[in-house]
Parts: structure tokens; sequence; C-alpha cells
């Protein structure tokens, strides 16, 4: 039997949307997330990827994620967006926060979004990129459940806290930059977990605070992150605005977003969305800086990769490993 197979774009969202109904979400939220999910994987983000969906399905059924949540939207201040994901999905609260959020840029010139107590949201990319598609540079941060102890020692407070910026650019796809504030995603660890693999040495360390490659370890223990002390002042920073400022539960109190038991985890998501005063003046001055980039000898611009796995995906398909593709129409059998 082969490892992988292979599915299309449309193909993997229908299955991922029929699994996430069986398991009790409705059709707008099964299409949100499923969406979501699938942008991910064709991004190359395994880890928010097809290896999400049976975690969803088990916290679905325990009502850790909340399949009948009432996504609030308000707009506390005139270039402010606020919006209470109920506990359930992030997905559907994104979308709603995006669409309030693009309405309030194009009137104010910026507006900022705010997510309370939602839950895991997957590729901020897939966010960002939207944003930059309508026009705005968009910008997003989020905590995650800890992973990453303050700088010195071994207990881990602050999420893996990703950041992600993505820019409309002039004849071409957005420029997205992605990135984690550990070496890694926490999500590679645990698809590696799932996989039975191991880790490379330098994505994290034991409870002891080991360099270690076994991933149950690391999962037991902290990541390492990027920049070493710089890496957790920015986690910091993040953690100040996705938890702080949208009153959302802190990183060293979030539950997990992999087991079913368990009180909700309630984290939050910050994003911000900017329109550029001059639009067409903005997009040559930065078509002019990308090239000087382009123009130096062995350089890439970032998201390059992202863009080139994207492009496979729609032309050849998805290829999902052949267990988590069983997984999937398992759960949507019911």
């Amino acid at each position: 039997m082969a490892e992988f197979e292979t599915l299309t774009l449309e193909a993997a969202e229908a299955l991922m949307q029929s699994a996430l109904e069986a398991q009790g979400a409705s059709a707008v939220v099964a299409a949100s997330v499923a969406q979501a999910l699938v942008a991910a994987e064709a991004e190359g983000q395994a880890g928010h990827g097809f290896s999400r969906l049976e975690d969803y399905a088990a916290q679905l059924r325990s009502g850790k994620i909340n399949g009948a949540a009432q996504i609030a939207v308000s707009r506390p201040a005139p270039a402010q967006v606020w919006v209470d994901a109920d506990h359930g999905f992030a997905y559907p609260a994104l979308e709603a926060a995006r669409a309030e959020g693009v309405a309030v840029a194009a009137e104010m010139g910026m507006a900022s979004m705010a997510v309370s107590r939602s839950h895991h949201c997957g590729a901020l990319s897939v966010q960002v990129a939207a944003l930059a598609e309508a026009g705005f540079i968009g910008l997003m941060v989020a905590n995650t459940p800890s992973a990453i102890a303050p700088w010195g020692a071994r207990e881990p407070l602050f999420g893996t806290n990703p950041i992600a910026f993505a820019v409309p650019r002039r004849d071409a796809a957005p420029l997205v930059i992605d990135l984690s504030l550990s070496v890694v995603a926490r999500g590679k660890i645990m698809n590696a977990k799932k996989t039975g693999g191991e880790i490379p040495e330098g994505w994290a360390l034991d409870a002891d605070g080991q360099p270690t490659t076994d991933p149950d370890a690391a999962l037991a223990g902290s990541m390492v992150p990027i920049g070493d002390a710089k890496g957790t002042a920015l986690a910091l920073m993040v953690e100040v605005l996705a938890a702080v400022l949208t009153e959302s539960t802190l990183s060293a109190d979030a539950t997990s977003f992999f087991a079913a038991e368990g009180d909700p985890p309630g984290v939050g998501q910050f994003l911000l969305a900017i329109k550029p005063r001059d639009g067409a003046g903005f997009a040559a001055r930065l078509e002019r800086l990308l090239e000087r980039i382009a123009e130096c000898d062995g350089a890439r611009l970032p998201g390059m990769r992202r863009e080139a796995a994207v492009a496979t995906a729609r032309e050849r398909g998805l290829q999902v490993p052949r267990a988590y593709a069983e997984v999937a129409r398992r759960l949507a059998a019911g």
C-alpha cells in the first residue's frame, strides 16, 4: 500500500468537511475549517493540515471545541473590531474578523482585529494572505499553549506564538512571511510523534533542558526559540498583543490544542489591516525594494517556497499520508 495518496484540493476540502460535519460541526463551520486546513496543507505546512483533523474531531465530541459557537462581532472604537469566538473553531471567527476589518480599514485607513476565546488558528499565512489579496498590508500574531521557556529558565510560559505578515504586490502573488518563534512549529513535532519519527537535534529540549530528538520528550519539555533571548522577547510581545490585549487565556494557562480533555484553551489572535495611502506609488516602491533583494547573489524572497508549493498543489493535487486520509474517511462515515 502506498504511503501517500493524491487528492485534488476540492476533494480534500470535501473529505475534511464531511468528516467534521459527521463529528458535530455545522456545514458552514466545517467548510471554513476544511478550507483553512487544506490551504495550510497546500502550502506545505503539514502540521496545520490533515494531521489536525483527528484531534479536532475528538475535541468536538468532548465539547472542548464548541460546535455550536455563536460568534459575536463588535466595534468598540472606530478602527477596532472585536470578535468573540465563543470557544469554537478559530477559522470562522477569523473570517468574521477579516470581513469586518477590511470594511473598517477601507473607511479608516487601518483596522485592528482582536479575536478572543479562540482555538488553534493553523497557518497564519492563510489569514494575512487574504488581507493582502484584498489590497491591505496584513499583520497577525497568535498565542498558543506554553512551549517556550523565558530565556535562562526551563519551565515553558510562552507559546510558539507565531507572527505573520503579508503585503499586496503589483502583478504578483502577495509577499507572505510566516514564522514561529520557536525554531520550528510545534505541530511538526506532534506530526513526528504521530508518524513515529524522530526530530532533528536543535528543535527542542527535554524537561531537564537537554537537547532531544524524541518527540515525546520534546512535547514534555520546551521548544528552542529563534534567536535565543531575542526569540523569547518577541514571544512576550506576541503574548501581550494576542492574549493580554484580547482578554484571552495566557499561554501558560491554556490547555492543549491536541488533547480532548480539559477546558477550552481560550487563546487569542490579533490582526492589523493597513491601507497604503497611495496604492500605485506604494506598489512601485515595494517592487523596487524586492528587485534589489532579488539582485543579491544567492538571495530569495521569503514565501517563495510557499508560493511554489501552492502552485504545485493546484496543478497536481495534495500528497496526503494515506493514514490521515483513512482517518478522515472513517470520521466522515460517523
